[in-house]
């Protein structure tokens, strides 16, 4: 069941969605080669808390991190460990979710680059960013989910990259993960999905691989990595739709430089 928020609680959604991009801003000034991805986890929850939130990752089905980290050729839920250590060259992606006061949530993903990273790498990570956003222009009331699906995978072939197919979006609020799934790719065999609304909430992430879509998971039952070893990358962002169009809610630098380059578009 889709949960339509009222005005109220959307504005709630925007602080704590305000909340977490705080912390994504700080945190870009962290990455670097020689630094642990416990590291990263035990400084977002620190960061997390400056905030009066608390990471909702953690003991999620007993996920024992802050946030999930990674790297590589791994695409998502990475664990975060004192023994992977970031290497120059390397790209991670930061996936994290915050709760506040109010019990609402926030659930946002960005890939950085560590030191000096390759063209390649380079480009995989724009195109993650720029699925989100290809989506993020046509999203208003009346449209079908379906449509968001279709941006994603419109970019990701200009690319030539894949989009995994077991893992989606989905719809936020004060659980993390609310109806509806939002999948990555396109096909018909998924129907049109829902009707959007004015008051869904939707975690929009798109999750994109150099290499071929499959993939494997390593024996903890978490750590989702491309199976052919190829580069990952997954960025995301939480979006309230308005009678007006969409407001993203995960506001940092990022997405401020994002949203500048599509008005100097327009």
């Amino acid at each position: 069941m889709i949960i339509i928020k009222n005005h109220d609680e959307m504005e709630k959604i925007k602080k704590v969605g305000l909340k977490l991009g705080k912390v994504f801003d700080e945190l870009s000034e962290l990455i670097k080669p020689g630094l642990s991805t416990l590291q990263i986890s035990e400084y977002c929850e620190k960061l997390l808390a400056k905030e009066g939130c608390k990471p909702t990752f953690k003991g999620y089905d007993g996920f024992s991190g802050a946030v999930c980290t990674s790297r590589n050729e791994t695409l998502i839920h990475g664990i975060p460990s004192k023994h992977e250590i970031l290497q120059e060259g390397d790209i991670i992606s930061i996936d994290m979710g915050n709760v506040d006061e109010t019990g609402f949530q926030g659930d946002a993903c960005r890939t950085f680059p560590v030191g000096n990273i390759s063209a390649e790498a380079k480009e995989l990570i724009r195109c993650s960013e720029e699925c989100f956003y290809e989506a993020y222009k046509i999203l208003k009331p009346g449209i079908h989910l379906a449509e968001i699906s279709k941006a994603i995978q419109r970019v990701a072939d200009k690319y030539g990259f894949s989009l995994v197919r077991e893992y989606g979006g989905h719809g936020l609020g004060q659980d993390m993960h609310e109806d509806p799934f939002i999948y990555n790719y396109y096909s018909p065999i998924n129907g049109q999905g829902p009707i959007l609304r004015e008051g869904m909430c939707l975690a929009i992430e798109p999750m994109v691989m150099m290499g071929k879509p499959d993939i494997v998971i390593l024996d903890d039952g978490w750590t989702v990595q491309s199976k052919d070893g190829l580069l990952t990358s997954h960025y995301e962002n939480d979006v309230l739709i308005t009678s007006e169009g969409a407001i993203i809610t995960s506001i940092d630098n990022n997405v401020k430089q994002h949203l500048e380059k599509l008005e100097r578009q327009e």
